[in-house]
């Protein structure tokens, strides 16, 4: 069972030079998906005078974000593993991948990193808003929870297919691609109901710069709870006892 594997970690850890590392690269890799995926939002917004969301508004951003995420899991995945995403942390944490303490140093890393990226794009565009994630007309926040539970599900899913299963073999750049377009897909389906987010890091940020707070506890919430039934229907059904190994950082 997953839950035995859990580990919270030796504090000394915190303090290791490839753990700060780890981290650093976790916060570069969100600083560059959040510059990207967010800037995209806000130059569509520009260029539309903050007119009403289109279809083609939304491929946009579907575009965007995959884009961004293939390169930020790409860029991270030597170093930290490519989590990009605090939920992907909290789904490797489940199955035993990644301690607690490892954990909540990616965690500071990834929210601090969505923060400076919002920062350097409010500064940038000249004071222009980071919109916060929100719920659309006629969503209500158990609607836009169980959208962030299924997205997050496939997302932290793939995560494991790709890039967690020991039996996955040398699947190169495949893993960055594939996460890169669940999420891609995932806004096409979800994107104008609650913004599919998918990543509590990607919500954060602009939260924090704009100020903006309504519903915020869902983009915790769903993505948390997905990444968890992700990580043990997969461990539970696919990856079997005599196949389980603590993957190393190179690795994830």
């Amino acid at each position: 069972m997953p839950m035995s594997r859990i580990s919270i970690g030796n504090p000394s850890e915190l303090g290791q030079a490839d753990a700060l590392k780890a981290a650093l690269a976790e916060f570069i890799s969100m600083l560059i998906f959040v510059f990207a995926g967010e800037g995209s939002g806000m130059a569509y917004n520009k260029l539309t005078n903050n007119g009403a969301a289109t279809p083609a508004g939304v491929v946009a951003a579907s575009l965007s974000h995959a884009f961004a995420l293939f390169v930020a899991v790409s860029v991270g995945a030597n170093i930290s593993g490519g989590h990009v995403n605090p939920a992907v942390t909290f789904g490797a944490f489940i199955g035993g991948h990644i301690t607690l303490l490892r954990g909540i140093l990616y965690w500071i890393a990834q929210l601090l990193g969505s923060v400076v990226a919002c920062l350097l794009l409010k500064f940038a565009t000249g004071g222009l808003e980071t919109s916060a994630f929100s719920l659309s007309s006629g969503v209500g926040a158990a609607n836009a929870l169980v959208f962030e539970i299924v997205m997050t599900f496939g997302l932290v899913y793939t995560v494991y297919a790709t890039a967690v299963d020991p039996k996955k073999g040398n699947l190169g750049i495949i893993a960055p691609i594939a996460i890169g377009f669940i999420v891609g897909a995932n806004i096409l389906a979800g994107g104008a109901f609650d913004g599919a987010s998918m990543n509590p890091a990607v919500s954060f940020g602009p939260a924090v710069v704009s100020g903006t707070w309504a519903n915020h506890w869902v983009y915790w919430a769903g993505p948390l709870i997905g990444s968890a039934i992700a990580a043990v229907v997969y461990e539970i059904f696919f990856i079997t006892p005599s196949s389980y190994e603590q993957l190393p950082v190179t690795d994830y």
